[in-house]
């Protein structure tokens, strides 16, 4: 059993993270088992800019993964490079824990890019509607994935900490990692940590 500390932006990832973990869990180590505990959220511009808060996340999350564990990082790179910022983000991350697996994945532009790439297998799912799929077709372009997905889903709209966890459970693994590059990150970090 490996332990998975995450660090995280918002609520909705709170909840729909762990959801994610374990299936691609299930999808790409079965072997492997993984202990997912309640995510650490934090404000991104505090943790990413504040020193102090940056430092007390990490030895927490740290801490809760434990010797057999890793650390990930899970932050929505909105207009940052998700290459360049996640490096640099890991880079002063192993500074503070250098006794700990880390990894960094930005999402880009947002988790819910995520499932603008799975959008075919989200069709009729909590009032979701994809009429073109060629609207689906670049899934890290727009800026507002939420508001790409509330304009899809009627009057109900998009609700992070509902809708995010249901997506989490049902989006097809394999349609995001062919379309999307920062999901194929986080299940290559996933692989490779769970490989060590």
């Amino acid at each position: 059993m490996i332990n998975v500390a995450c660090i995280v932006e918002g609520d909705g990832e709170v909840a729909a993270l762990p959801v994610l973990l374990r299936r691609i869990c299930e999808w790409q180590t079965p072997e492997t088992p993984a202990r997912i505990p309640v995510p650490i959220r934090v404000y991104k511009d505090r943790f990413l800019n504040r020193e102090t808060e940056f430092r007390r996340h990490l030895l927490l999350a740290a801490a809760k993964c434990e010797n057999n564990g890793w650390v990930l990082v899970l932050l929505d790179a909105d207009d940052d490079c998700p290459a360049l910022r996640g490096a640099e983000i890991l880079r002063r991350a192993q500074e503070i824990v250098p006794h700990r697996n880390i990894s960094v994945v930005l999402a880009n532009r947002e988790y819910e890019a995520w499932f603008i790439a799975a959008a075919n297998s989200l069709h009729g799912l909590r009032s979701f509607t994809l009429n073109d799929p060629q609207d689906a077709a670049t899934p890290e372009i727009p800026r507002n994935a939420k508001g790409w997905l509330a304009k899809r889903m009627g009057g109900a709209g998009y609700n992070e900490t509902t809708d995010q966890p249901a997506f989490s459970a049902r989006m097809d693994l394999q349609q995001a990692f062919e379309s999307s590059r920062s999901f194929r990150k986080l299940c290559s970090e996933w692989s490779k940590q769970h490989r060590r």
